[in-house]
């Protein structure tokens, strides 16, 4: 096999190359953040939705052919794509098409990771890809994807399995595998109560990110075997894996930064904790994901607003903020925040303070609030004098509060209706 990794040897495999985003999970361990949209839709980053990273992966990776597979209160998720992801040129054989579950070829939705795609098998197979890349949509992280293909060739592999370096005490959330020195996969556990350690460490597993290389005609005999077994639960983790890797060739792929060849930033913003923690990083001097980066952009609907402004410098009442990330349209007047995060058209009255808090867009936040670790949903009217992160058993009386003690305000919490169903 030639061991040529150039970019036209990478491009040439993802030339070649089908992705499919999964993007139809409700994520309920958000609470009250996916009660109106589906966890990819989720901000993140001031500016961005968590399905973008996969996207922007794709694009930066030389993937110009992808399916977004969505299920679950997907109008926002739909919406974002048809505005940030319609630019790809049709006549170039480029496109992000949308999937929704639509009983194409079963009297059911999605029963599994696996159904879905045997759901599309039609669809799929009308693009003739040499290769399906299989990929999570509610994770944030930068990936080439190039890289995959080519070990995945490399080894002449049927499936390949992306994998990070997880701590025992957590890895019971992930798929687990064991694998042999040439990374061949020798057994993999989805959610293993007691999750066995990663050769040559005691206190890490090797975990699955959810991402799959797959031979496109190897995908379909398993898809369609898996569809035939009425014991099977159709997910790739439970069923097609643990079945195809003592009689095919499967392969872990360690998902390693390239310039120091440590564990790559990769973040499962799946808990308010989490989702917080992974904003709250963005705003440090030095944060491990670099959205600065020019070499790997990270793409999104771009709305057309005016720069942030600071307005007032009396002593009581001067607009600022320090150690903090602020985006366009906001209007931070005469009030002063502290180590947040501020998405796009957010407006901050006089006398308010605002600290380790993350504010999604369209919030306006009246005067005289003190408001300290809390995620801010969209649409938010926050009431003039409203007192958040001070006393936390009022606020466990209006508000979610996670294990790690972020408040989350949502427009319904404060009595606002943005979605009339009646």
């Amino acid at each position: 096999m030639n061991d040529d990794r150039s970019p036209r040897f990478v491009s040439r495999l993802t030339r070649d190359t089908l992705a499919l985003i999964m993007a139809g999970g409700r994520g309920s361990r958000l609470k009250d953040l996916t009660h109106w949209r589906a966890k990819p839709a989720v901000p993140f980053g001031g500016k961005f939705r968590i399905i973008d990273f996969p996207l922007s992966n794709c694009i930066n990776s030389g993937i110009r052919r992808t399916g977004v597979l969505t299920q679950y209160k997907a109008h926002s998720l739909l919406t974002h794509i048809q505005k940030a992801w319609g630019h790809l040129r049709g006549e170039f054989g480029e496109f992000v098409e949308l999937l929704p579950a639509q009983q194409r070829i079963a009297a059911s939705w999605y029963a599994g990771t696996a159904d879905a795609i045997y759901q599309n098998l039609d669809i799929i197979r009308s693009h003739c890809p040499h290769y399906v890349l299989i990929l999570a949509g509610d994770h944030i992280y930068k990936m080439d994807y190039g890289e995959m293909l080519a070990s995945h060739v490399e080894n002449q592999a049927d499936i390949t399995v992306g994998c990070i370096e997880v701590p025992l005490a957590q890895a019971s959330a992930f798929g687990v595998m064991g694998v042999a020195e040439d990374k061949r996969i020798q057994n993999f556990t989805e959610k293993p109560d007691m999750p066995a350690p990663m050769p040559g460490s005691e206190d890490m597993a090797l975990c699955s990110m959810g991402i799959y290389v797959f031979n496109t005609e190897f995908l379909f005999e398993q898809l369609i075997k898996d569809a035939d077994m009425p014991q099977s639960s159709h997910d790739f983790g439970k069923d097609i894996i643990p079945s195809v890797i003592e009689r095919y060739r499967a392969y872990a792929y360690p998902f390693r930064d390239p310039e120091n060849n440590k564990q790559a930033y990769w973040r499962d913003v799946g808990t308010v904790d989490a989702l917080w923690e992974a904003n709250m990083e963005l705003v440090s001097v030095t944060p491990e994901l670099n959205l600065y980066d020019e070499n790997w952009p990270i793409w999104t609907y771009q709305e057309q607003l005016p720069p942030a402004k600071f307005i007032f410098n009396d002593e009581d009442r001067r607009g600022m903020a320090v150690d903090s990330m602020v985006s366009g349209g906001c209007i931070i007047s005469g009030a002063k925040v502290h180590h947040s995060l501020l998405f796009s058209n957010v407006c901050v009255e006089s006398y308010t303070s605002l600290s380790e808090t993350v504010v999604l867009p369209n919030v306006v936040i009246g005067e005289h609030c003190r408001i300290s670790k809390a995620i801010i949903d969209k649409g938010c009217k926050v009431p003039k004098g409203t007192l958040i992160g001070q006393n936390p058993e009022h606020d466990r009386e209006r508000f979610h509060i996670s294990p790690g003690g972020v408040a989350l305000v949502t427009p319904e919490m404060l009595g606002q209706r943005l979605h009339h169903v009646r």
